[in-house]
């Protein structure tokens, strides 16, 4: 009998509208916010090099990949900004929208 491997998901809810969206384990939270549907999210260059997806995460623990400093600062990551391209979840997450992005996630 062949093994069925499980995947989990986590609810990732939006500070400013209380939108929720699932997301999987092994996607990024851009990657889950692009289900949302809503016209104009920008996703820019989907590998932390545009800035475009900064986030604060609010609640919640994650994974991280390396971002580039030119838009997330040490100081910024320290205190859970970060691009939502860069990363996944470890449980259910809260995060506020910042930059760019606001404007047409939050409208």
């Amino acid at each position: 009998m062949a093994t069925v491997a499980t995947q989990s998901f986590f609810a990732v809810t939006i500070a400013e509208t209380g939108e929720v969206y699932r997301c999987r384990e092994d996607e990024t939270l851009l990657a889950g916010m692009e289900r949302l549907g809503k016209r104009g999210i920008p996703v820019g260059c989907r590998g932390g090099g545009c800035g475009v997806c900064k986030v604060h995460v609010e609640a919640g623990e994650y994974s991280k990949r390396v971002m580039s400093r030119a838009y997330v600062s040490a100081e910024e990551e320290g205190a859970d900004i970060v691009l939502a391209c860069r990363v996944k979840p470890q449980s259910d997450i809260r995060l506020a929208v910042l930059g760019k992005m606001k404007k047409n996630v939050c409208a």
